[in-house]
C-alpha cells in the first residue's frame, strides 16, 4: 500500500512538473527570438561601443574614449539632440491633444462611423517613404497644395523645407498626420469608461466641458500614460521623413539625433562611435520614461484605486456612526 501511495504522488509530481514546462514551450520561439534579434544585438552593440570599430580595418579598444569625445569635442551631438529635443516638446503634446480629439469626434453615435475609423486609420499603414513624397508635395514652395490654400486667403507662404525658421515645424507637422495607432487606443479607453459616470453628472447639472475634466481626462489618464511614453520614444526616434524629406537641411535645421546615428554608422562607418551614440540616446530615453512614470501617481487615475479608497471611506463612516 505504501508503495502504491509513493508511486502516485510521483506520478502528480512529474505531470505537475510537465504542466509547469508547457506554457513555456509555447512561448518558448518568442523567447529565441528576443534573445536573437534583441537583446543579444543591444549587448553587442554595448559591446562595440568600447572600440574603435570601422567596417574594415583594425578594431581597436579605447575604453569609454567613444562617449568621451562625444560630450566634449563633437558639437554635431549637441546640436541634434537640441533639434530632437525641440521637435519633442513640439510633437508631443500636439500628438496627445490632436489624437484625444480625433479619438473623442470618432467616438460619437453616428452613421458610418466605421469607415471613418478607417479612413483615419490608413495613414498609420502608408510607408514612410511614400508620406514623405506626399508631404514633399504639401510641402512644395513652388507648387505645394498648402502654399496654395494659404494663398486662398492672400497669404503667401514659405518654402516650409529649405526654410530653416519653418523646416522644423513643418516636420512637425508631418509626423502629426500617422494617428492612426494612438486613436484607436484612445477609443479603447473611451469606451471602458462607465456610461453611468457621465449620467450623472449630467444629472448633477455639469455640463459637456465640467464632464470632459472630471470624468473623461481621470478615466482616461491611464491611455494618456502609455500615449505619451511611446510618443517619447517616437519622436527621439524620428528618422525616416526628415532622411527623406530634407537630409537634416537646411542648414541642419531638421539634423535629428537618429540621423546623427545613422550617418556615423553607414555613411562615416564609425560603428563603435555611432554604437555609443545609440546608448546615449538609450539611457536618455530610459530617463524620460522613469521620470513620467515616477510622476505618473500625481495625475494618473486608477479606478481600482479609488474603490478601494471609497470602501475604505465607508467603513470608517459606518464605524463612526456607531
Amino acid at each position: 500500500m505504501p508503495t502504491q501511495i509513493s508511486k502516485t504522488i510521483a506520478i502528480r509530481r512529474a505531470s505537475f512538473k510537465r504542466g509547469r514546462i508547457i506554457p513555456y514551450l509555447f512561448i518558448l520561439p518568442w523567447i529565441i527570438g528576443f534573445a536573437a534579434f534583441t537583446l543579444g544585438p543591444l549587448l553587442f552593440s554595448l559591446i562595440i561601443s568600447l572600440y574603435d570599430w570601422p567596417i574594415t580595418g583594425q578594431r581597436k579598444f579605447i575604453g569609454l574614449q567613444n562617449y568621451i569625445t562625444m560630450f566634449t569635442d563633437d558639437p554635431l551631438f549637441w546640436h541634434s539632440l537640441g533639434v530632437t529635443s525641440k521637435f519633442a516638446l513640439m510633437l508631443v503634446p500636439l500628438n496627445l491633444a490632436f489624437s484625444l480629439t480625433l479619438a473623442m469626434l470618432l467616438n460619437q453615435k453616428i452613421r458610418a462611423s466605421g469607415l471613418f475609423r478607417t479612413i483615419f486609420y490608413l495613414p498609420s499603414v502608408i510607408s514612410g517613404v511614400a508620406l514623405s513624397m506626399i508631404w514633399s508635395w504639401v510641402y512644395s514652395g513652388e507648387y505645394g497644395l498648402l502654399n496654395y490654400l494659404l494663398s486662398l486667403v492672400g497669404i503667401t507662404g514659405p518654402d516650409w523645407l529649405r526654410d530653416p525658421h519653418w523646416s522644423l515645424t513643418a516636420m512637425v507637422g508631418a509626423s502629426l498626420w500617422a494617428q492612426g495607432s494612438m486613436v484607436l487606443i484612445y477609443l479603447a479607453g473611451l469606451k471602458n469608461i462607465p456610461k453611468d459616470l457621465y449620467e450623472s453628472a449630467s444629472m448633477d447639472g455639469a455640463n459637456a466641458f465640467r464632464r470632459f475634466f472630471a470624468i473623461t481626462l481621470p478615466m482616461l489618464s491611464p491611455t494618456i500614460l502609455f500615449n505619451l511614453v511611446t510618443s517619447i520614444i517616437a519622436a527621439f526616434q524620428q528618422l525616416t521623413l526628415a532622411l527623406t524629406l530634407t537630409g537634416g537641411g537646411p542648414l541642419k535645421s531638421t539634423y535629428f539625433y537618429a540621423m546623427y546615428v545613422y550617418e556615423n554608422a553607414f555613411k562615416f562607418f564609425h560603428m563603435g562611435y555611432s554604437a555609443a551614440n545609440a546608448w546615449i540616446m538609450f539611457l536618455i530615453v530610459l530617463s524620460l520614461t522613469v521620470f513620467v512614470f515616477k510622476s505618473s501617481s500625481m495625475w494618473v487615475f486608477y479606478e481600482s484605486e479609488v474603490k478601494q479608497q471609497t470602501g475604505s471611506k465607508r467603513a470608517r463612516s459606518k464605524e463612526a456612526s456607531k
